[in-house]
């Protein structure tokens, strides 16, 4: 976004059918299933769980070095669970039906994809949980780099809690490019949340209470990317 202020990007949620909150049979098998996994394969660990917040909306925002981390940072929360994933991820169809049944939909990157914003926003105007990945794509190496702002623009909109995730360990299972998982250790730190951008009098959100929330973020993931890799003893 290069606008001023959050108002000026319009996102009309229009008459879509309502957000899918219940914990389906798929659901909860698919679930199961992928806890099963994380455990034998990466014997996942989790440090904070309990900073998720029980109710309301909430944007978990991990770190992402590795295309498991979709599957792993399931862990951090017993609540249901929708995801913004990339479009080329639907490119098989099969999969594609897979990813919707674990509340995944998709996004286009590099562009200001309005339908998967209003379907993000809705999902939190349902007080539901939205994962997102704020880096917008696998990266790699120990720093945190310049973050997207749609985390900060949704949490604005929906005044979700944004709650940080380290991931320590899930490169050096499947780094980009991979084919197959190795089995490592994974460890999850999961950070205190925080708070949406305040609104001024007028009711909307300045730029530069995104760009203070994003570095915000940016500086809170630094931290528990670092503590996730100490525990691991790989990225």
């Amino acid at each position: 976004m290069t606008t001023d202020d959050t108002a000026r990007f319009q996102v009309e949620l229009g008459d879509e059918p309502p957000v899918d909150t219940d914990f389906t049979p798929i659901y909860r098998f698919l679930r199961m299933l992928v806890h099963w996994l994380n455990r034998l394969l990466f014997r996942t660990s989790v440090e904070g769980r309990a900073s998720v917040p029980e109710q309301g909306p909430v944007i978990i925002a991990p770190v992402h070095r590795s295309f498991i981390d979709f599957f792993i940072v399931s862990e951090v929360t017993g609540r249901k669970l929708h995801y913004m994933a990339k479009d080329s991820l639907w490119k098989n169809p099969r999969f594609g039906r897979f990813l919707r049944s674990v509340g995944a939909f998709p996004v286009q990157r590099g562009s200001a994809d309005r339908e998967s914003m209003r379907r993000a926003q809705r999902v939190l105007d349902a007080g539901e949980v939205l994962v997102l990945f704020p880096e917008g794509e696998r990266r790699s190496g120990p720093v945190i780099e310049e973050l997207h702002e749609g985390v900060a623009f949704l949490a604005a909109r929906t005044g979700a809690q944004v709650v940080p995730v380290g991931v320590g360990g899930s490169a050096s299972v499947m780094p980009k490019g991979s084919k197959l998982p190795r089995p490592r250790h994974v460890h999850l730190v999961v950070g205190a949340p925080l708070a949406a951008p305040a609104a001024n009098p007028s009711g909307r959100v300045p730029r530069s209470r995104l760009r203070a929330t994003t570095d915000q973020l940016r500086t809170a993931l630094q931290a528990l990317y670092d503590r996730s890799v100490t525990v691991t003893g790989r990225y």
